[in-house]
């Protein structure tokens, strides 16, 4: 793999500015992104922010359509870092906890895990029911991470923008990157 590839996938929960951040902090870090939005994070895109699908797929190197199940991607012999669905929904989890693969977003992370590298859901629901968190267990034992975006405010942060930079920050730390462009615990 000559640069490095992280899958992007976005679904219709509330908090797609986290992928906005996402996609902007990997390029700046120059990593290769592969996106995929759904018919319903498209629609929350409009309710979100005031950007266009098209502004939203300009982040991304490669783009694929939630359809598109044969896509590189959807190949444990396509070679990536891994996947973070920002925000998932408790629908795209449940999916991925069960294996049910009929879009490229739940084939791609049904793919990372088969292959033993990093899948991260930000998951946005709450209050959760029990299903929720048996779901969010076999997602865990099957090698996910849950990682609900929940602020830390020992930063005091004093934006919303601070408090999305050190929560994606946080998510890149799980793979090794470390954007600096958030207060740490115990550091100056």
């Amino acid at each position: 793999m000559k640069k490095q590839r992280m899958i992007i996938g976005i679904t219709g929960a509330t908090g797609i500015i986290y992928a906005v951040r996402l996609l902007e902090e990997l390029k700046r870090l120059d990593i290769e992104t592969h996106l995929v939005v759904s018919q319903s994070a498209q629609m929350t895109l409009g309710y979100e922010t005031d950007m266009t699908i098209h502004d939203l797929k300009g982040l991304a190197d490669v783009n694929y359509s939630v359809k598109d199940i044969g896509a590189a991607i959807s190949s444990g012999s396509y070679q990536t870092m891994g996947m973070i669905i920002a925000p998932c929904s408790i629908k795209t989890m449940s999916q991925i906890a069960y294996s049910i693969t009929d879009n490229l977003i739940t084939r791609a992370a049904d793919v990372v895990l088969k292959e033993r590298k990093r899948l991260v859901l930000m998951l946005r629901e709450t209050p959760l029911s029990l299903t929720h968190i048996r779901n969010m267990e076999t997602v865990t034992e099957n090698g996910g991470i849950i990682f609900p975006p929940v602020p830390a405010f020992y930063t005091r942060p004093k934006t919303i923008d601070d408090i999305v930079d050190q929560t994606v920050g946080r998510v890149l730390d799980l793979f090794g990157f470390d954007t600096g462009e958030f207060k740490r615990w115990g550091e100056e």
